[in-house]
């Protein structure tokens, strides 16, 4: 797959490299971050260059794009994203943002630039895009409830975190569903 950028003129969201390597290391040393992304820990340069051999190229060449979020066309690296496929039609999101953007918007955009390419005929056309999140995770559920994705339960012990078992919550958007805020998510979350 050709690689894909994409902005609002607020966020721009682009192919990570080697370039971005610090930048990538930098923020994978926030524990916030480790807490609810399975990334090493500690993380190291060595972790950042597998990142780009071993999941970023062969995402892009399997329809499983992985995007740096920057505030800028040309600037550092302040998150990441993705929609990793889980079948043809089908893709997973995943994404996380260094402390310093949070509570601005700026992961609500990535989030809706990726959707709107994950659903669009000309872009992965998918019919569905999930969503998974460990237990406790509430500025991620946020995120992803402003932007249309559906409750759909809870997991027990259904996700690993450094050979941990935990549970997870689940969600999905489909591609007939509107944008905007879902409603159906339960107090608390």
């Amino acid at each position: 797959m050709k690689d894909h950028p994409l902005t609002d003129g607020t966020v721009w969201l682009s192919r990570p490299t080697e370039a971005d390597i610090d930048d990538i290391v930098e923020c994978c040393q926030e524990p916030t971050i480790a807490e609810w992304v399975t990334i090493p820990v500690p993380y190291h340069r060595a972790d950042a260059e597998a990142f780009l051999n071993e999941m970023v190229a062969p995402g892009w060449a399997a329809r499983g794009p992985i995007w740096a979020i920057r505030l800028r066309a040309d600037g550092p690296v302040v998150g990441m994203i993705d929609l990793g496929q889980r079948e043809a039609t089908t893709s997973e999101i995943g994404f996380w943002l260094a402390p310093a953007q949070r509570g601005r918007g700026v992961m609500s955009r990535a989030i809706a630039l990726v959707c709107e390419f994950g659903f669009h005929p000309d872009g992965l056309a998918l019919i569905r895009i999930g969503w998974r999140a460990f237990v406790g995770n509430h500025a991620s559920a946020a995120a992803v409830r402003r932007n249309g994705f559906h409750y759909e339960g809870m997991a027990r012990l259904g996700g690993v975190q450094r050979g941990v078992r935990r549970d997870i919550w689940l969600a999905g958007r489909l591609a007939t569903d509107p944008p905007g805020p879902a409603a159906d998510w339960p107090p608390g979350i």
